[in-house]
């Protein structure tokens, strides 16, 4: 090999180790995993959480990382660190709501719209279901003979439909 390939190649791993920076906190391990899965991504681009936040060099999420990081390696529990985060930022930082008070409404509201769905459902089943058709059943009382306003209208409807003919 000549000096020229070996500053080549040299030149060639340089750059390619100084394009990868990586930080302590680059690699999602699965205690910051654990953690950032309870935290909410407050950059208003997405719906993800900590822990599921795809955005390169996201402005919340990636400072969120490093301190959970380091509040992991100080010995802090997960608890801990989600009670500083919603100290901070309030409750808007848990990725689902505490079920209490007034929050316990968004998880019992999807069962009692399936609930009220199908009684509605149900309520317009019977309201609006044909009854079936009369049968004459041998033995059974026969139908009431036709009255006066039937015969009339009878006579009428003959009466038309022969002057269409």
């Amino acid at each position: 090999m000549n000096r020229r390939s070996i500053s080549t190649i040299a030149l060639f791993l340089v750059v390619t180790g100084l394009s990868i920076p990586q930080t302590a906190t680059t690699y999602l391990t699965p205690e910051i995993r654990r953690v950032g899965d309870k935290l909410a991504c407050k950059c208003g681009s997405c719906n993800n959480t900590v822990a599921t936040c795809q955005m390169l060099e996201c402005h919340y999420t990636s400072p969120a990382r490093t301190k959970i990081a380091t509040q992991l390696k100080e010995g802090k529990s997960d608890q801990a660190i989600i009670d500083g985060f919603v100290k901070e930022v309030g409750l808007a930082a848990l990725a689902a709501p505490p079920a209490e008070g007034f929050n316990l409404l968004g998880y019992v509201m999807p069962f009692a719209a399936i609930l009220l769905g199908l009684a509605a459902i149900l309520v317009y089943w019977k309201r609006f279901k044909q009854p079936a058709a009369a049968v004459q059943v041998e033995g059974a009382a026969p139908s009431p003979p036709p009255t006066a306003a039937d015969e009339k209208y009878r006579k009428q409807i003959e009466a038309e439909l022969a002057e269409m003919d």
